[in-house]
């Protein structure tokens, strides 16, 4: 990936739902996963302009290829909280998206970390240059 950028992040506001909980009583580590990318799919349209549908109308998806998190302390049931993402670096290989999840009545972080996509082609399912035009639309 290249250097570090200095770009936009994006917030996205979740609650905690009965089917998140797992035998500790607590949010399954999992499901933070679950959570950033469903703040990555609402931002991507609400903040980027560039929905997921206009990816797959090109052909394109993303996946993730490595996912780093570091958790902090847990989410219960009920909770409210923030996912906080932004592009971290980007070039036509692929993205780095670091990622922060806070409860919103604690303000405290309750983990934070990293997910690494690459761009596929849909028809084939291997790897695909990210366009120039989409690493313009995602450097704000």
């Amino acid at each position: 990936m290249d250097t570090p950028l200095q770009l936009s992040t994006f917030e996205s506001e979740f609650r905690v739902r009965p089917d998140d909980i797992d035998m500790f009583q607590h949010v399954h580590n999992s499901k933070y996963f679950d959570y950033v990318l469903a703040a990555r799919y609402d931002q991507m349209e609400r903040c980027y302009g560039m929905a997921m549908e206009k990816f797959m109308e090109r052909g394109f998806g993303w996946v993730v290829r490595t996912a780093h998190v570091d958790y902090k302390r847990a989410l219960t049931m009920g909770d409210y909280f923030i996912v906080k993402t932004g592009i971290d670096s980007i070039d036509d290989k692929g993205c780095r998206v670091k990622f922060s999840i806070t409860n919103k009545a604690t303000k405290k972080i309750c983990c934070d970390g990293w997910f690494d996509y690459v761009m596929i082609d849909m028809a084939t399912g291997r790897g695909a240059k990210i366009p120039q035009d989409v690493i313009d639309q995602y450097l704000i």
